[in-house]
């Protein structure tokens, strides 16, 4: 039976919300099935099979998994600090593999994770799942067809309040485990400029602060980052902020300007004298049951049966982590540019 007549099997590895998620969309889709649920509390994993009525196994250590040949993919979406690891052992049995952002919490893993997918010639996906939010893919269909002209500026901003409340509180406020706030939040920020850009930063500048203390570094933070067509942009992300969730996205073009889903082109809409709103499913909720999972993951199973590379692989998502990383460095030199590649 050939890759694309069998269903594909499914290890769910790392149980959290996000992997409630994961599983819904993962049901939905009719040439793949799960196979096997893990955590590092096997109870968790127990209780999403309940929840889902799943009869899949429960393997109570990582290498089962990579063991099991019914495991075609393994969806790995645990704590940010083994998300590396985890990947790159996966890659390295053979699997396909789905990552919860962040990838990496340093370059040294996002090379040997990167270097490690390449050489064992799997597919992968990360979950820069924003990429498949209706308004964010209608922003790419006006900047593909250059409604707005020539980009020349280009922002894009994280708002979101997390504090102890938060399921994950206790790694993702950590440095060692949670990262920084550019890693475990921002990067969803980041990811976008860099895909509404369509080019590779070249150097950024950051400047952050951290008035609340609840986290082990800097919860908010700012940056400007040049590209290498001169293009220049900025990120932030906010985690202390008192505010509705927030994920802002203002293009600047030689025609017209997009602020979120509303459009102003003069040129194009003759007689405009206030903004036109396009409708569209804004990204304006944190719950990741109102992400976009059902297209990421039918996007992935199809890039999995037809033998061809996701948009937002690994070898990609690579370049927006090396972004976060470049900034988390502006940071820890006070400010000062710092140059890309790394």
């Amino acid at each position: 039976m050939s890759e694309n007549e069998k269903k594909l099997g499914v290890a769910l590895h790392g149980i959290g919300d996000v992997a409630y998620a994961h599983a819904a969309s993962w049901l939905k889709n009719p040439h793949v099935e799960i196979v096997s649920a893990s955590s590092r509390n096997p109870a968790s994993a127990r209780a999403l099979a309940r929840h889902f009525g799943l009869e899949c196994a429960i393997p109570e250590r990582f290498e089962d998994i990579l063991r099991d040949k019914r495991v075609d993919i393994v969806n790995i979406s645990g704590p940010s600090h083994v998300h590396a690891e985890q990947a790159i052992a996966a890659a390295q049995a053979g699997k396909h593999i789905l990552v919860e952002k962040p990838m990496v919490l340093s370059m040294e893993q996002n090379r040997a994770l990167r270097d490690a997918v390449q050489e064992a010639g799997v597919r992968s996906i990360v979950s820069f799942v924003l990429r498949w939010n209706p308004m964010l893919e209608s922003l790419k269909t006006l900047l593909a067809a250059k409604t707005i002209g020539e980009l020349f500026y280009a922002e894009v901003d994280y708002w979101h309040g997390l504090g102890p409340s938060y399921r994950g509180w206790s790694w993702a406020s950590k440095k060692a485990t949670g990262g920084s706030a550019n890693l475990l939040g921002g990067c969803h920020a980041a990811d976008a400029l860099r895909w509404f850009v369509n080019d590779d930063a070249v150097e950024v500048s950051a400047m952050s602060n951290n008035k609340k203390g609840l986290y082990e570094y800097d919860a908010n933070v700012v940056a400007i980052v040049k590209f290498r067509n001169g293009l220049i942009g900025k990120t932030s992300v906010l985690l202390d902020a008192i505010i509705p969730y927030s994920f802002n996205v203002d293009l600047i073009g030689t025609d017209g300007a997009v602020r979120d889903n509303k459009l102003w082109v003069p040129k194009l809409l003759t007689g405009q004298n206030h903004w036109s709103v396009f409708p569209a499913i804004t990204p304006d909720s944190g719950d990741v049951h109102h992400h976009p999972f059902d297209a990421q993951i039918n996007h992935f199973v199809n890039c999995i049966r037809n033998q061809v590379e996701s948009h937002c692989n690994v070898a990609d998502a690579y370049k927006s982590h090396e972004l976060c990383l470049a900034i988390d460095q502006s940071l820890a030199e006070g400010g000062k540019p710092v140059r890309l590649p790394l």
